[in-house]
This record gives C-alpha cells, structure tokens and sequence, in this order.
C-alpha cells in the first residue's frame, strides 16, 4: 500500500523529488492574477511571459529586443483549431528555433531564436508550480503540478490518491482529457504528460491513449532492467525521465509527430492525421548507447553493433530516433537503410517520411540499381532507402565498384541476421535465352557488395529476433550486441500483449504422406525462395496437393468461420489466415465464401474477407480476380488496421508477414510450415497492444507447434527471455479463477433462478442483482472484477469450456452495464466511455433497451432532469431497491449540475460539492443508504427552491448566478446588503449586454477592456477589495456563459 494516504501528500512528495533535481518552486496562487508575487495577467495566461523573456534574453543576447519581442508574439499566436497542429508548430519552434530577420551593419541577417539553451541545460530555468488555475472558454481547471522551461509550460503532472479505489491512473488519464478540451491552451505548449497515483506512474504524449502511456524504467548497474515490483514508480519516472538532461533529449530527439496517410475510398482524397510520439524507455536507452557506438565504430572498425528489440516493441521509431540523433551527432552524415523485401521497404520509408520534422530532412526511396547508385555518390547528406538486391552487380560485372569512401555514412539494416548479408561465395549458372546452362559465374552474399560499394561505412543492425550462434556473418558485418529488449521485458512492460497457442491438427490433421513430405520439406525451409532447387520444388508440389485438397479445405473453411465468429464475440479485431500458396489461398477464399457470401465482394473497398497477393495474367483464373497492386495494397492494409472498416479477415501467402503493423488483429490461422526467424516475426503480427486487447492468438492448422519449441529454445540459448506464445490451457485457468472471484462476490445473492427464468422473471432478477451489487461496498470491487473476467473471457471465448460458461459471464456483464448506464455523462470520459476491445455477451433474451432502462421496471417514470417534482421524489422515496434509488438520484443530480453550468456557474458548483459529499461519507458507511437517500432528496428540493428564490428577489436567472457570484464573497454579504449586491447584479447583466461582442472572450484585448469595466463597476458600487481579484474571474466566467447564452437566443429568434 501506498506510504501516501492524500492527494496532497503525493503532491508534495513529488514536489521534494523534483526539488532534488534542481528544480525551483512557486504554488500557483503566488504567482496568479494579484497574488502574492504575481507572474500572471490573467488566468487565461498559461505562459510565464516575464521569465521566458528574460531566459530569451540571455540565450540570444545578440538579437535585437524588439526582434526578440517579435518572436515571443510570435510563438504567443499558435492558435488554429486543431490542438495537435499547434503543439507540433510549438514542438517546430522550440526544437528548431524560431526564424528570425534582422539588420545588423547595413546587412539582413537571418537566424535561429532559441528558446532552449539544449548544449547546457543548466543554463536554462526549471520552475515546478502546484495548483495552477487556467481559466478558459468558461472553464476553471487546476491541474496538480506543472513543469515550466523557460516559462513554457511543457510537462503537465496529474496525480490521484491510490487509497481511493475509482481514483486510479485512468481516472488519472481522465483528468488529462478533460483538460485538454477544456482548457487547450495549456497544451498547445505541452511535451510530455505524466499520471500517477503515488504507486504506479506512467508518461505519454499529448495524443497517446491510455495504453500507450508507459512506465519508465531504470537500468541497474549490470546493464539490466530494474523489474523490482517494490520499487518506487514516481520515483523512478521523476528521477529517470525528469531530470534537466534527460527530459532535453526526450523532448528534441525522442519526439515525433508521425503522419499517417488515409485515403477516402470514394473519393481517394488522400488525409493526414497526425500522432505524437514518444520514445518509450528501452528505446531511449538503446538509441543512446547506438549513437555512442556508432560514433566509436566511424574511427574504429566500422561495426556500429546490434540492437536486438522483440518485434511490436517499436523497432521502426527506435530506427528513426537513431537516424535523427545521427544527423546531429556526425558531420551531415549519409544514412541507408537497408532491408531485404521490398514490402518491408515501403513500410519503413513510410513511417520515415512520416517523421520528416525530427529527421530534418526528406527521405528518399532508390527504385533501382541505378539509382542507388545516383543516390550515394554525393558530398554529404541524405536519407536513402534501399533493398540489399539493388547492390547486386550488373551484367558484366563481378565485383560491385566503390562508389564513396566517406566515413560518414551509416547503414541501418533491418532483420540483420538474415542470410542475404552474408559474405560467402557460391557458383551460378549462366544461362542463355532459351534457358541452357552456358556457363559458371562467381556471385557474393550482399554483405560484400554493399561494403564493396561503401568500404568505411558503419554499419547498425536491427533485429526482432536473435542472431543464431552458428552465424558467422552477422557479427562480422555489424558487431556484438549494443542493447536487448527480448519477449519477457515487452509483456513486463505492456509494450507487446502475450501470444496464446492453439492446435486444430484433430480437426484437420494431415495423412501419414503429408506428415512425411513436411518433415522433409522442412529440411529445405530457409529465408531463400523454396523453389531454389528442383528436389524442393517436387515436393512443395506434392505437399501443396495435400494441403490443398479439396476436402481439407473445405473442413478448414468451416472450421474458421466457426472460430473466428466466436472469437469476435467477445474481441474487436480483425484476423489473418497464412498459407502454403497462392493457389491455397484462392481456393480457401472460394470455400469461405460458398459458406457465407455476404463477406464477398468485388469492390476493393468492401467486403469482409480478402486475399492479399499478386498474380500474373498466366495464372489460373482465380487467382488472377485476387490480383492487387501496390496501391491497391495500401487501400487494403488500411482497411484492416482501421478497427471500424468491415474488413475482418485477409488470408496471406507471403506478404503482410514481416513489418506489416496492425494492433487490432487478434488471431492468426497458420497453415503453411514456417520455421525459426520467418515463424517468429510471422506471429509477432498479432502481439501489438490494442485497447483492452489481453494476447493474441495462433490456431494452428499445420503442426507448427515442435517449430516454436525449436524457435523458443533457439531464443533462450541467444539470451532472450519470455515464452514465443503460451498455451491456451493457461488463458483458460485464468478465465476460471476470475470466474470464481465474481461468484464469491455474489455468493450472498441467489441468482441460479435466473438462468430458467422466463424473459420477465430475468428482468426482475437482474434488477434485485443490480441493487445487491449497487452496494458501496460490493460496487467497485464487483465492476472491476467482472471487467478482468470480460478480459479473460475474450482470450478463449471460442473454446468449449468458455462457452460453457458464457451465459453466467453474460448474466454478470448485464449487471455490470444496468450500472455503467446509470453513470451521468457529464462530459468527461468515464472507463464505461472509454473504446475497449472487450466486447459483451449479454443475454441475448434481454433487449439492450430494456436492460438499461430497468427503473421502469421498477415503476419510476424517467423524469425531465430540469424538473424535478415532489411527486417524482416521493416515489423515489418509496423504491424497494435502496441502493438503486441512490445511483438514480446520483445521475439526476449530476445532470442537473451539468444543466446549471450553462446558466449559473456558483450554483453549478455548490451542487456539485454537496452532492459528492454526501456520495463520500455513503461510500466510507458514514451513513446508511436510507440516510444518503433522504440527503440526496434534500439536495434535490434545495434545487427547486433555488429556482423559486429569483422569483422572490425579481430577479431573471442570469441576473441571479451574477447575484450568486457577487455573493460568494461572504463580507460582500455583510457589507453591502441584499438589496444593493441585487442593483449590482442587474447593473452587470446590462452592462455586460452593451460591452459584450460574440467572440469578446477570445480577444485580450477587448477581454482586458471588459476585466477594467467589471473592476470599476465593483468599485463604484462599495464592492469589498479583499477577494475583488477572484470576483472578477468569477464574473467574467459566467459573463461568457451569457453571451453564449445571448447568442443562441438571439439565433433562434
């Protein structure tokens, strides 16, 4: 448990960490709009505008002030409608400089304006300040703890109590986006977030979800990961990630704001959407110790080393980290990035050209030899991608020539171990046109080519899987090991999911024959095509006409149709079918859709299923219909990464198994033989993390599983740590045992009647169920108990033992959404809000409808939230179910302080108080359930009166939350009375009309204006100076609250 039992308590602690790294300390009231030592105009200010000045100042002493002023307005005027387009133009100015013009000895000069002092982070200001309110389009928020560069405001801290069980780090995550449409001025100038609740601590960028925010991790002194679970989480995250230092490199060279193409499949206009990203700590470690090695090996022997990180991990980012850090580090270097599959080098080049702003630079692809050519023979510079076959020598040539010597060029290769960058020679026939053997020449692996071609180039590998100990060629071409980030550290970590096995051999197991040619097809399995020799061709022949046959094909279609249709009932994801030829594929294809011709389609941008290949107009005429293009693979792919496209399933031959990147794909049906680094990157297509998405699952047609082993103990000997994929018998231990955590929850509740119940019996148990779990006591651990088990469920929920038991899971999800609805949406994200990859089972006997609206049941009419009638309380008084009574005037009340925001902001908030209050001391048994009831009924008549008590002062509702504003002030009251605060008020409301043009709030200077005529008018009328500067904000909140108001009325009249 946490050593922490406050909010505040954790706040402070955190304060004293970052005290300890130098940083200094204002609370956020010292610094505010007439504070004490005040550093703000306004509460809309979210810059330190007077420190940021002078740090500019200081850093760039010999630009002229005014030009300096001019920047600094500059960077004050990023205001376009789209959140992330600013913080990337902000992210521009602040990692490149802002450009800047001046005259200096009758000359214009041009230059860089810094913001940063990134050679010396000392020489920069780090300032943390507590409880700093922003005040923005009508909202008051005070996020926890900001850290301020320079007076930029680029870290934002949001902490909860970990004693409180709905104040976790999503609750956290919550909090961050409310702010962010709330307040999004504040984020304009963000570069990193940070959650934690005194245990756990995580970090993300402006736009990561919540499963991509991530732990931070140190290293020990042995070079390994720090996995102690007692450890320290906020600790280690402020001491790792927030000193001076590391959070300089975090910010300048481990961010990227990645630019995802998506076409419009009618229209084919071509979007960009944007996503930020941050390097996750293994991949800061990794790059950082690459760039030293690199720089060691450009002087040595230009082996720049291996970084081995499992695939999913972010091999590609950590690529572009290395590139970008590089193009810094070296004198203007030239970079190749090499791998061996033209699929693979479309991806990489496009998540480069996606991260154009951190690279500096385009990149740009060689289409052919000669171009590779073209492409490296300049002075310095560039970012070239290429695949290993392009260095092959041309006709006539035996050795490859040098085309540069510099030593400034870097090649990263991807998938490094493969037998393509090997050095040994090997005799090839020459044949002549008609295809006779004519002669014997003399051919290299790539490796000799390409150093042949740069002989003092370093070269860096990148891997998803071990280097064999037998291979020879990898050490020798790239180096020992720089970093390793095997299976066992990315599940850890969350940053892959785990993979879960499953063997349907019993339903389609191959005959003796089929087995042996298998066996010794295997023997002939390598990287290289199968058919490179005539003896494995005949029997990838034979083979084929096993596996394809067409009754084993039909018994597989059927057999994935029933799979796959379980499996997404209970996960939302898509799958993949890999076979043995194109021909397989054709024909599954064909036997698939015979079973379900809805899921065909011959438009490329619908349908359910599709086969991802190419074929030439000599091939058989089903394969021909299957044929697709580059671009028509594009449209593909993003069909099925896009979780909301109908594409479902696609069935593979070669393509799509290495590189290809889609987290919403769940399972993979394997029937082809795979062995060794082309089995694991293969299955590492599934184990992305995806929302809630708890593994990913291989069915195995084939009998891959004596592979895996071979694969896994290959891995264990390499170092690796972490099983390939785990058996499915262990997700169903886990479905089980948190299958009996919810029934011990409910073992006080006879609920076995439900399950023979008539659909009207099964309404009136689910509702006494919903009110024994609406227990504070029983509610929250009931809700997160059932979410772990809808989790379980969804791993195995194809599985004859989970379906034995799904119409329980169903029964227990009912009840869980009868609540989750009762929960008001107030604007903020809840976890029932939140996009999850779990999908419900419930009932299918009980309409959705009629579940969530149970209270009819019950005999309560849904009342008008805004009237709320003693009739309508009596009969709440009077419900059998207490608990659920509470949780119907929890959502009344709550949405009438959701109401009340859009007239009147004081009484808004005094509701909202009272009523958590009440909700508090109910959960920590204070009091009982009839006792919170009665309170909660109280607050609700209070809320009548409240309405009736402007009739009594003649006053209109606006008239009145400036009343209640002016009022607050409690020597207000006694100073000036009732009746003057009232003439004050309806003064406001006529002054505010007059002062007040649509978009006023928006402007700061017609802002200021209104700020000085509210100050006067206070003044005038004997308004007490003590809480003046608050009353003021308060009264400019609820002036933009009328003038929208205004507004809207005015429209529709």
């Amino acid at each position: 448990m946490s050593k922490f039992t406050t909010e505040d308590q954790i706040e402070a602690y955190n304060l004293e960490l970052l005290d300890a790294l130098g940083y200094s300390y204002k609370h956020g009231s010292t610094i505010e709009p007439e504070g004490a030592a005040p550093e703000r105009q306004s509460f809309g200010d979210v810059l330190l505008k007077d420190r940021l000045n002078e740090v500019i100042g200081r850093i760039n002493s010999h630009i002229p002030p005014e030009i300096r002023q001019q920047a600094q307005r500059e960077l004050q005027n990023i205001a376009s409608p789209d959140l992330i387009s600013n913080n990337e133009a902000f992210h521009r100015y602040l990692t490149e400089g802002i450009t800047v013009e001046y005259t200096k000895n009758g000359e214009i000069k041009g230059e860089q304006l810094w913001l940063i002092d990134w050679d010396n982070p000392d020489n920069n200001e780090f300032l943390a300040v507590n409880q700093f309110t922003v005040i923005e389009d009508n909202h008051n928020r005070r996020p926890d703890i900001i850290l301020f560069i320079n007076g930029l405001p680029l870290v934002v801290i949001e902490l909860k109590n970990a004693a409180d069980a709905k104040a976790n780090l999503q609750a956290a995550h919550n909090q961050l986006q409310t702010y962010k449409r709330e307040i999004p001025s504040l984020f304009t100038y963000n570069a990193l977030l940070v959650i934690s609740d005194g245990i756990s601590a995580r970090a993300g960028s402006l736009s990561a979800p919540y499963s991509r925010f991530s732990q931070w991790k140190r290293k020990l002194p042995n070079g390994e990961i720090d996995n102690n679970p007692d450890t320290n989480e906020l600790e280690i995250l402020t001491q790792g990630m927030l000193n001076k230092a590391t959070l300089l490199d975090l910010i300048r060279h481990f961010t990227v704001f990645e630019k995802v193409k998506i076409v419009d499949p009618n229209t084919e206009v071509v979007t960009l959407q944007t996503i930020k990203k941050l390097a996750a700590y293994h991949q800061y470690y990794a790059v950082n110790l690459a760039v030293e090695s690199v720089i060691a090996a450009t002087r040595s022997n230009y082996r720049g080393g291996v970084v081995w990180h499992t695939q999913g991990s972010g091999k590609s980012l950590s690529m572009v980290f290395l590139s970008g850090k590089l193009v810094l580090a070296l004198d203007n270097p030239t970079i190749v990035v090499l791998t061996d599959r033209n699929d693979l080098d479309d991806q990489l080049f496009d998540t480069f050209a996606g991260c154009r702003q951190l690279l500096r630079q385009d990149p740009q692809q060689a289409d052919n030899r000669d171009a590779v050519r073209e492409l490296l023979n300049v002075a310095s510079g560039g970012i070239i991608f290429t695949t290993v076959q392009k260095f092959a020598p041309v006709e006539g040539e035996t050795l490859y020539p040098k085309i540069s010597d510099r030593t400034n060029i870097v090649v990263l290769a991807d998938e490094a171990h493969r037998s393509q960058y090997g050095f040994k020679a090997k005799q090839v026939n020459i044949k002549d046109e008609q295809g006779n053997v004519v002669g014997k020449q003399t051919r290299y692996g790539f490796a000799k080519y390409i150093r042949d071609a740069l002989p003092k180039a370093t070269f860096v590998g990148f891997t998803g899987t071990p280097v064999e100990q037998t291979d020879k060629n990898t050490p020798q071409v790239f180096g020992s090991y720089i970093d390793v980030y095997d299976i066992a550290q990315a599940v850890e970590d969350g940053a892959t999911v785990p993979i879960y096995y499953e063997s349907r051999l019993v339903k389609v197991d191959l005959d003796e024959h089929g087995r042996e040619l298998l066996d010794e097809l295997d023997e002939d399995l390598s990287f290289e095509d199968l058919g490179s020799t005539q003896q494995a061709k005949a029997r990838q022949t034979q083979l084929e006409a096993i596996v394809g046959s067409t009754q084993r094909l039909e018994t597989i279609a059927q057999d994935i149709i029933t799979h796959f249709e379980k499996r997404q009932t209970a996960n939302r994801g898509k799958g993949m079918i890999v076979t043995l030829s194109r021909q397989i594929a054709a024909n599954l294809y064909d036997n698939i859709i015979k079973l379900r011709p809805g899921w065909h389609s011959d438009d490329l941008n619908s349908g359910k299923i599709k086969v991802v290949m190419t074929a030439s107009a000599s091939d058989a005429g089903n394969l021909v219909a299957h044929h697709t293009s580059k671009k028509d693979r594009q449209v593909l792919a993003q069909r099925l990464k896009d979780p909301d496209n109908d594409l479902e399933l696609v069935i593979v031959c070669d393509m799509w198994l290495t590189g290809f990147d889609a987290p919403c794909l769940h399972t993979m049906y394997i029937d082809k033989p795979m062995k060794g680094h082309n089995l694991m990157q293969a299955i590492a297509r599934i184990n992305r993390v995806y929302f809630e998405k708890q593994g990913g699952l291989i069915v195995d047609y084939l009998g891959v599983a004596q592979e895996l082993k071979n694969a896994l103990s290959f891995y264990s000997q390499s170092g690796g740590k972490g099983d390939l994929t785990v058996d499915q018998d262990v997700a169903i231990g886990l479905l089980l045992r948190t299958l009996e955590v919810v029934e011990g929850i409910m073992a006080e509740f006879n609920y076995q009647p439900y399950f023979t119940a008539s659909t009207g019996d099964k309404l009136n148990i689910l509702k006494s169920a919903t009110n024994y779990v609406a227990d504070p006591q029983i509610k929250d651990r009931f809700l997160d108990a059932v979410t772990a088990l809808s989790k379980s469920y969804a791993l195995i929920a194809h599985h004859p033992e989970a379906i034995a038991q799904a119409e329980k899971i169903s029964f227990f999800q009912a009840i869980q959404a009868s609540l989750r609805k009762l929960e008001p949406s107030d604007g903020s994200l809840s976890n029932a809000d939140i996009e999850t990859a779990i999908r419900q089972v419930v009932d299918q006997a009980l309409v959705s409808d009629t579940v969530i609206n149970i209270f009819d049941e019950a005999g309560i009419k849904s009342p008008d939230v805004s009237v709320i009638s003693d009739e309508f309380l009596a009969d709440v008084e009077g419900m059998e179910h207490k608990n659920l009574a509470v949780e119907l005037l929890k959502r009344l009340l709550r949405d009438e302080v959701k109401a009340q925001r859009r007239t009147n902001l004081v009484r808004s908030r005094q509701l909202a108080e009272m009523l958590e209050e009440s909700l508090r001391r109910y959960q920590n048994q204070v009091i009982s359930v009839t006792e919170v009831i009665q309170e909660l009924i109280s607050l609700s008549k209070d809320v009548q009166a409240a309405k009736q008590r402007g009739e009594e002062l003649g006053l209109e509702p606006y008239e009145l939350a400036f009343y209640d504003a002016l009022s607050q002030n409690q020597s207000a009251r006694e100073v000036m009375g009732q009746d003057k605060l009232r003439e004050l008020a309806i003064t406001l409301v006529v002054r505010i009309r007059k002062n007040a043009t649509i978009d006023w709030n928006l402007k700061e200077s017609v802002r200021a204006r209104m700020k000085v005529m509210v100050k006067r008018l206070l003044r005038e009328y004997g308004y007490p100076p003590d809480m003046q500067a608050l009353a003021i904000e308060l009264v400019l909140e609820q002036a933009k609250v009328f003038t929208e108001f205004e507004v809207e009325t005015n429209c529709s009249n």
